[in-house]
C-alpha cells in the first residue's frame, strides 16, 4: 500500500550520501560488503581483476548512505567510502517491519 502523504518536515531531513571507491587489484572477491551493504549499493561483476576474482561493482540508481559496514567488514582494505555530503530526499519512502518498502 503506497502512502500518498509525505511528511511535513521533509525539508530538513538530511540524508547522508558515501562515494564508493574499490581497489580491484587488492579484491579477493570474498562478497562480504554485497551481502551485508544495507542498501544494495555492490553487486559482484562479471569482470575479473588480476588476480582473478570478480570484484564488487556499484549499482546504478542506488544510492550509498555512508555507514561504512563495507569498509569495515573488508579484510583486503580493498575499498572505502568518501564523504558526499548531505542531502534531503525526493521522496520519504516507509520502511516497514517486515522488511519490505512500499514504492
Amino acid at each position: 500500500m503506497a502512502l500518498w502523504r509525505q511528511p511535513l518536515d521533509r525539508d530538513r531531513i538530511l540524508i547522508t550520501h558515501g562515494i564508493v571507491h574499490i581497489i580491484d587489484d587488492r579484491c579477493k572477491g570474498c562478497g562480504f560488503c554485497i551481502e551485508f551493504c544495507p542498501q544494495g549499493t555492490l553487486t559482484i561483476s562479471s569482470r575479473t581483476n588480476a588476480k582473478g576474482y570478480h570484484p564488487p561493482e556499484i549499482v546504478p540508481d542506488v544510492h550509498c548512505i555512508n555507514c561504512g559496514l563495507c569498509t569495515l567488514l573488508c579484510p583486503d582494505f580493498a575499498i572505502f567510502i568518501e564523504d558526499g555530503g548531505k542531502h534531503t530526499p525526493d521522496k520519504v519512502i516507509p520502511i516497514h517491519r517486515h522488511g519490505g518498502r512500499d514504492e
